[in-house]
């Protein structure tokens, strides 16, 4: 029952939790007992800028309601980024028993006009950010005979949609991730 599930003395790292669904995760798993790296470089939807405050108000909220929560502005699109988030999983709470990958970025425009540079930018946070955070947790949780990973997908990897090939691309490359890493991780 969905209702009764508890994380009690788990701990959860959760990339792009300072807003919309990832911070909407981030106050579901604190209230059901698990202790959350809220991980968000609080850049805009299209990957500029960056800024503490999205992070530290969803811990602030956290902490306000009873749970246990901390911040973490490293950016999941480069392995340090991720190695970075999981090792302040392990020095705050001593583990790393849940990663949900909800970052993300758009970049619009058409097939035949996307950037270069927007199709990379895009596939670092979705795709490669995904691998990233999971290589850096999984051994961990190999480790401990308990992991649990979520990566946020879309209705686009699967059917696609116009002027965002590089996130229905990305999106797509993440199902291969999970299924990989739930082969893996069965032992």
């Amino acid at each position: 029952n969905m209702a009764e599930m508890r994380f009690d003395g788990r701990v959860a790292v959760i990339t792009g939790a300072g807003r919309g669904l990832g911070a909407a995760y981030a106050r579901l798993l604190a209230a059901r007992g698990a202790k959350v790296v809220v991980n968000d470089p609080g850049v805009s939807m299209s990957g500029d800028g960056n800024d503490v405050g999205p992070a530290q108000q969803i811990v602030t909220e956290i902490e306000a309601a009873g749970g246990q929560a901390v911040a973490n502005t490293d950016s999941v699109a480069t392995p340090d980024g991720a190695s970075a988030m999981v090792d302040t999983a392990l020095s705050t709470f001593g583990s790393v028993d849940i990663v949900i990958h909800n970052a993300g970025i758009v970049r619009r425009a058409l097939l035949k006009d996307l950037s270069l540079e927007d199709f990379d930018s895009v596939l670092d946070v979705h795709l490669r950010g995904g691998f990233y955070v999971v290589r850096a947790a999984f051994p961990h949780m190999c480790q401990s005979g308990y992991g649990r990973i979520v990566l946020t997908g879309s209705i686009n990897g699967l059917y696609g949609s116009s002027n965002v090939v590089n996130y229905s691309m990305a999106k797509a490359g993440l199902m291969g991730l999970s299924n990989v890493a739930a082969l893996e991780g069965e032992e």
